[in-house]
């Protein structure tokens, strides 16, 4: 699998957390899970261009405050990966969080990888 979500952190300062199984997931669409009191918006796409990859993501809506990104729409414009906002259609990259239409937008997004059965998310370690 393709590890389009990469956040550029030490490797050593990153440590793994089981979120939820691969089940779990649902092809070319939104779950949202729950990690230490953020929602996380997981999509799964099997058939990208690049090969399979998957993408975490914040779930909260920067315009509207509403938690509705995993319900949003996938798809890809200008040569990136996107989710449509339901609410307001605006367009996130699946790959980074930065906003298409307003660039002072943006979704925090997470390191994330399949391990085995398990769907795990990058967290930066304790020091």
């Amino acid at each position: 699998m393709s590890q389009s979500n990469v956040v550029r952190i030490a490797s050593s300062a990153l440590s793994w957390q089981p979120l939820c199984r691969s089940q779990d997931l649902v092809a070319n669409s939104g779950v949202v899970a729950w990690l230490d009191g953020a929602q996380i918006a997981l999509f799964h796409l099997p058939h990208t261009v690049d090969g399979e990859q998957l993408f975490a993501i914040d779930n909260r809506d920067p315009k509207s405050g509403a938690n509705v990104i995993g319900r949003g729409i996938v798809g890809q414009l200008k040569g990136d990966l996107v989710i449509a906002s339901p609410l307001y259609k605006q367009h996130y990259r699946l790959a980074d969080g930065s906003c298409l239409e307003y660039p002072e937008q943006r979704l925090r997004v997470w390191p994330v990888r399949l391990n085995g059965d398990a769907v795990e998310i990058g967290v930066a370690s304790q020091a």
